[in-house]
């Protein structure tokens, strides 16, 4: 059996007299013995590491977004360097392969282009002569077939290069491009998971609240998710009380209640929060008309924030229905 289980067992046994006295007493049955709760945040990192600097003690009250602890973040930091160079890589992968070749390469081409162009032009030149020559009988037809060969291979010659041209002014395949894209993509991922990483070793104060209680001390190993800090905010703050069964069809949600405490002054203004759906303690009796006062039942009532201030969790409290609710006594 748990602790918080025998913590409930010995407080319904403490509070049952008291509430099935109140209908053989013929005390008013609009007042409910009970006491403050409260539900604490716990602040913890996701991620673990050596508690280097804390912020706050015990009893300090702390503002939201106020520094709470620091822990070592050597690794996180190296880590966040290593990602930042491989995106730095990949977009450079990615820049070059978007861009054609070098000037350089590209006039060296358009270099050779002009000497095949040229030679073309003395290719066509040289049959025009041979045409004319063969055709007065100076020379031999086949000298005509020399040319002609000459020049188609000239003219396939710059053909060529003005393909290659034409691919050296363009950047790398469509495909080989969405490729790079990708592994910039995952590169920038993987950065904003260790920047993640790294962010989550210093935490802040989420709500404005008291400082409970410090789990942790400087120079001690934290475990990822260990809480550190414990926090109390006025709006966590609570009333919780038991009600037998036969008042529990008169309660509803909102309902206005007063909470008296000793030393509070003023009675405290609050609204029903919560009714259990099951009874809280159970007679072993059989659940005849005479016994149904056996059951309790649970409900809370939560204040203003700023009147939360007054309780103390653990405070005993009276109860009482607002002058305004729908209870009739």
């Amino acid at each position: 059996m748990s602790c918080k289980s025998t913590h409930w067992r010995a407080l319904l046994r403490a509070l049952l007299p008291l509430i099935l006295a109140g209908g053989c007493s013929g005390q008013e049955d609009n007042f409910f013995p009970g006491y403050a709760e409260a539900d604490y945040v716990r602040l913890a990192a996701p991620v673990g590491g050596t508690l280097v600097k804390l912020h706050v003690d015990r009893g300090d009250r702390v503002a939201r977004n106020a520094p709470a602890f620091v822990l070592e973040s050597d690794s996180e930091r190296a880590a966040v360097q290593e990602a930042a160079s491989r995106v730095a890589r990949a977009q450079a992968q990615l820049n070059n392969l978007r861009k054609g070749r070098r000037p350089d390469e590209v006039a060296a081409v358009a270099a050779q282009l002009a000497q095949a162009q040229a030679a073309h032009a003395l290719s066509a030149a040289s049959l025009a002569r041979e045409k004319k020559l063969a055709s007065a009988r100076f020379v031999a037809p086949s000298r005509i077939d020399e040319a002609q060969a000459a020049l188609d291979r000239d003219a396939a010659r710059v053909r060529e290069l003005q393909a290659q041209l034409r691919v050296a002014r363009l950047g790398a395949r469509s495909d080989e491009i969405a490729a790079a894209e990708k592994d910039l993509q995952a590169a920038q991922a993987q950065l904003a998971q260790v920047n993640w990483r790294l962010e989550q070793k210093v935490q802040r104060i989420p709500v404005d609240a008291e400082v409970v209680d410090v789990l942790y001390r400087e120079g001690e190993l934290v475990t990822a998710g260990s809480p550190v800090v414990s926090l109390l905010a006025p709006q966590y703050v609570k009333a919780r009380f038991f009600v037998g069964e036969p008042m529990l069809g008169k309660l509803f949600l909102g309902q206005a209640v007063n909470l008296r405490c000793d030393g509070c002054g003023a009675p405290i203004a609050a609204k029903l929060s919560f009714i259990a759906r099951e009874a809280q303690y159970t007679a072993p009796l059989i659940y005849s008309k005479e016994n149904r006062a056996s059951l309790v039942f649970m409900v809370e009532a939560r204040p203003a924030p700023s009147d939360a201030a007054r309780l103390h969790p653990g405070q005993p409290l009276e109860v009482r229905l607002g002058p305004d609710d729908r209870v009739t006594p």
